[in-house]
């Protein structure tokens, strides 16, 4: 379970790396997709460690 906070920080670091602007809107918008782009790898690794 560990592998969604981590993946969720690297989106995060790699969307403030791509986009400088820090208002708090673009800031939650980030996080958000974040969390989405975390649990689609996690899903895409279970998917692929099942075969």
């Amino acid at each position: 379970m560990a592998e969604v906070p981590l993946g969720r920080a690297s989106f995060a670091a790699l969307r403030l790396v791509l986009v400088s602007t820090a208002d708090p809107l673009v800031l939650a918008v980030g996080a958000g997709a974040a969390v989405l782009g975390a649990l689609a790898d996690r899903a895409v690794r279970r998917v692929v460690a099942r075969r």
